[in-house]
């Protein structure tokens, strides 16, 4: 295994980028935005496309993410792409948006996840504690071993998308379905401009939140110019698949007005699906299908820690890794970050800020394709941009209209993300006033 510049072993294969960025995507959002979403929007043409759309433009983020993090093949994520393209102080302002907003609130919404899908068959099982201590056992796994980690994310990953195929074969053998029809209507089109359409893809974002996973570890991929394109691609092709057909199997089970406002979207078309006796396991599975987006989210979500630590002396106790080159104090870092959203914060709450942020700095990052073929015109590519320039034009349209309208439809939640920026500032000018930049790594002996 052949080390990286900041001490990472290359031990991560494509089966297992591609396993984190599946992870990443496929669980929380998919089993539980749909009932956000008909609240709106009663089309089931609409509705579709809502997820056809959100693939569509995380494939462009995917294919633009790939020229990036090929050509500049450090872990860190926006972190390390923003601080190369533009500024080490918008690298760090990202790197804070992702260690909060990107991974540990995401985090927590999985476990809340977890909680309601094992409360939905065991009532007696606290939401908010069932998901806290999937977090804390989780994080302990990843702490003590990187083998261990590894096998629990391409395990659960795998168990994941079993049960997303085995959720959509029983679905469409299911006696009784819904009288749903595909066909667009004119009024359904008008929908695909409104408002409502540009608020529900704001749910839809977030489920597909973690295309980009891979790009956060490429530093321990190998041959990451070739691997890591090919993981964003055949990750995001995978999982829009998955949602449209998945979605259209939920709307098949479920009359719409039994579906507004639920989080356990898998839990009540199963009870439609098999009966109570049968949705309870296949909801206990939805239960495990979080453990492994939580892995995922915890095993990426150190790492940027450390790289930040390694960089910024204010996060440098951050970076230390212990013999095994786990980022000890990045993860438990993460951690607590984790419980205090999970424990402060509604489900809807932490999705809209959380998407809002993520949203904001991939999309500077996926401007960052044209700063840099324009600042940098000689720089090796081993992979560009396929479609360029209309793909990364594509992506940053659709992200510009969705934030304009969560500004306008959800000020509280805007201003939340603007809160956690401002925290972020405040620690990078601390840094710039009291520490100093490019410490060495440091370890735990």
């Amino acid at each position: 295994m052949v080390e990286t510049s900041s001490g990472a072993k290359k031990s991560v294969g494509l089966f297992t980028a591609i396993s984190i960025a599946v992870a990443n995507m496929v669980g929380t959002g998919v089993f539980t935005s749909l009932g956000y979403q008909v609240v709106d929007i009663k089309s089931i043409f609409a509705l579709i496309m809502l997820w056809i759309v959100g693939g569509i433009v995380a494939l462009c983020g995917a294919l633009s993410y790939g020229e990036l993090g090929a050509a500049l093949p450090r872990s860190g994520g926006e972190y390390h792409l923003l601080s190369e393209i533009y500024h080490p102080s918008l690298g760090f302002l990202s790197g804070w948006v992702s260690l909060t907003a990107g991974f540990a609130a995401p985090t927590a919404i999985a476990a809340i996840a977890l909680g309601e899908y094992t409360h939905a068959v065991y009532p007696s099982v606290p939401v908010t504690h069932a998901g806290a201590l999937a977090v804390v056992l989780i994080t302990a796994v990843h702490g003590s071993s990187i083998r261990w980690g590894n096998y629990l994310q391409n395990i659960s990953t795998a168990i994941k998308v079993a049960v997303v195929l085995l959720f959509i074969v029983l679905g469409f053998m299911a006696s009784d379905h819904q009288p749903i029809s595909l066909m667009p209507t004119l009024s359904d089109w008008e929908i695909l401009a409104s408002p409502f359409f540009a608020v529900a893809l704001v749910y839809v974002s977030y489920a597909y939140t973690g295309w980009n996973a891979a790009v956060y570890i490429v530093g321990e991929i190998k041959n990451p110019q070739k691997n890591l394109p090919w993981a964003l691609f055949i990750a995001t092709i995978m999982v829009t698949a998955l949602y449209a057909v998945l979605n259209y199997v939920f709307l098949l089970l479920v009359p719409i007005p039994e579906l507004v406002g639920k989080v356990e979207v898998g839990f009540v078309a199963a009870e439609h699906m098999l009966g109570p006796a049968a949705a309870d396991v296949l909801s206990i599975l939805i239960s495990v299908l979080m453990i492994s987006t939580i892995s995922a989210m915890v095993f990426i979500g150190g790492r940027i820690t450390q790289v930040m630590g390694e960089d910024y002396h204010v996060l440098s106790k951050l970076s230390k890794r212990n013999k095994k080159h786990i980022p000890v104090n990045g993860l438990l870092f993460q951690g607590v970050l984790t419980l205090l959203f999970l424990y402060t914060s509604s489900f809807e709450q932490v999705m809209v800020y959380a998407t809002f942020l993520m949203i904001g700095m991939s999309s500077l990052t996926v401007a960052g394709v044209y700063v840099m073929r324009w600042r940098r015109p000689d720089m090796e590519r081993p992979y560009k941009t396929w479609g360029y320039p209309v793909t990364p034009a594509l992506f940053l349209l659709a992200n510009t209209f969705i934030m304009g309208y969560v500004v306008v439809e959800r000020p509280f939640e805007s201003l939340v993300g603007l809160g956690i920026m401002i925290v972020g500032i405040f620690l990078y000018m601390a840094n710039r006033k009291w520490g100093s930049f490019g410490e060495d790594v440091l370890y735990e002996e």
